[in-house]
């Protein structure tokens, strides 16, 4: 913590020691949690791929009725997500 003044390290190094806090409250000061997919801290390049690749298939196929998103639109539905427009989900 005390090598750097780059905000983004120092970010990251909060989030291996704290964890992530509370992602729906007020909690700062977090807790180590497991998320049982991903640890936040090892696997953000993964996240931030996965969702940049989940904008694309929403910008080509709004409401995934394409029969290559088929499987995807189950799945959600499946999870009782019931949005027209499966790009407002974030």
């Amino acid at each position: 913590m005390c090598r750097t003044n780059d905000g983004f390290e120092l970010a990251e190094a909060d989030l291996k020691m704290r964890g992530p806090g509370d992602f729906e409250g007020t909690r700062q000061s977090g807790l180590a949690i497991d998320l049982h997919i991903a640890d936040l801290s090892r696997d953000s390049s993964l996240m931030e791929m996965t969702r940049s690749l989940a904008v694309e298939i929403l910008e080509q196929d709004p409401d995934l009725s394409q029969e290559q998103n088929r499987l995807l639109a189950e799945a959600l539905k499946n999870q009782k997500i019931t949005a027209k427009d499966y790009s407002k989900i974030s």
